[in-house]
């Protein structure tokens, strides 16, 4: 354990990896996760999924939300996550999608700067809870805006982040991925457009060497990036991307968490050998973010060890 403090990081890379906290790829059996809360959720229109359930006519239904969220909580609990709950402030509507607000590395947490106004002040309870839970923040996004869906490690010294301009900018990848290659690490940046709120709704680790990807959402040059890392690629057809069809969790040892109304996905990964776990978050995800978006992995066993 390592105390607290806003910037463990070296400026000039050699930063010591933690300990007990901190994950080295996307599918490393997941020990503990910290959750978004459900207390103050509502739809926003700020999204194209947002806007595509008002334009069907859906309903919000905050009791429906609150009882799916505890639902996937039971889920993790029953497969063995340990969950933690970002603290709830009632001027935060979409702090339920807590994977944006920071991202974890093996150094510990960047702590990130969400893009939309009414996100802006979530960094204020995410530092709270490392605070509480005594996890060292490896540095603070100042340059630009940069928000947690669009993170992955990919795998072990590997890095994907994409970028879009709004959601996370330029200027914010650019000063995480100075820090990272100090470190040693590879960042492949992506960039793509807006409409697609963040990379995590194209593409998704599934498990070492595995990955959910729309391949007709995203660019050839990064479907043959992952073919030449030997990642084998599970097709996602284009309309499940509006409905969060590749926003899934591994969980590690074979297992994922997705929407249970991501049918498709779950039959290709049950026939690749995978278990699937499937809470019902139906009153979440036209709010814009489904399993992946609400949560960001704390721990999660070395993948150089598995």
């Amino acid at each position: 354990m390592r105390e607290f403090t806003l910037k463990y990081r070296k400026d000039n890379g050699g930063t010591a990896a933690l300990t007990h906290w901190g994950m080295d790829s996307e599918y490393g059996v997941l020990r503990d996760v910290l959750i978004g809360p459900v207390d103050n959720f509502s739809w926003r229109t700020g999204n194209a999924s947002a806007r595509r359930a008002e334009r069907l006519g859906m309903q919000f239904d905050h009791q429906v939300a609150k009882a799916q969220h505890t639902e996937m909580l039971d889920a993790y609990r029953h497969a063995g996550v340990n969950t933690h709950l970002i603290p709830a402030d009632n001027s935060l509507p979409y702090q339920i999608y807590g994977r944006d607000s920071s991202v974890m590395t093996p150094w510990g947490p960047i702590v990130t700067q969400m893009y939309s106004p009414w996100r802006r002040g979530e960094w204020v309870p995410i530092v709270k809870k490392y605070v509480e839970l005594e996890i060292p923040i490896y540095d603070v996004i100042t340059a630009g805006s940069l928000e947690g869906g669009d993170f992955m490690l990919l795998e072990p010294g590997v890095i994907l982040c994409g970028y879009s301009g709004e959601r996370t900018s330029s200027q914010g990848f650019k000063q995480m991925q100075g820090w990272v290659e100090k470190e040693g690490w590879e960042v492949k940046g992506y960039q793509f457009d807006p409409f697609f709120l963040h990379i995590d709704v194209m593409v998704a680790m599934l498990a070492e060497k595995l990955a959910a990807v729309c391949v007709d959402a995203v660019e050839l040059s990064l479907v043959q990036w992952f073919k030449s890392r030997n990642i084998e690629i599970i097709e996602i057809p284009f309309p499940q991307v509006l409905e969060l069809g590749v926003n899934v969790v591994a969980l590690g040892n074979d297992r994922v968490m997705l929407p249970r109304a991501n049918t498709g996905l779950a039959d290709k990964c049950r026939a690749h050998g995978l278990e699937v776990i499937d809470p019902d978050i139906s009153m979440i995800t036209p709010g814009g973010g489904g399993v992946h978006c609400m949560c960001q992995p704390l721990r999660r066993d070395s993948a150089l060890r598995s």
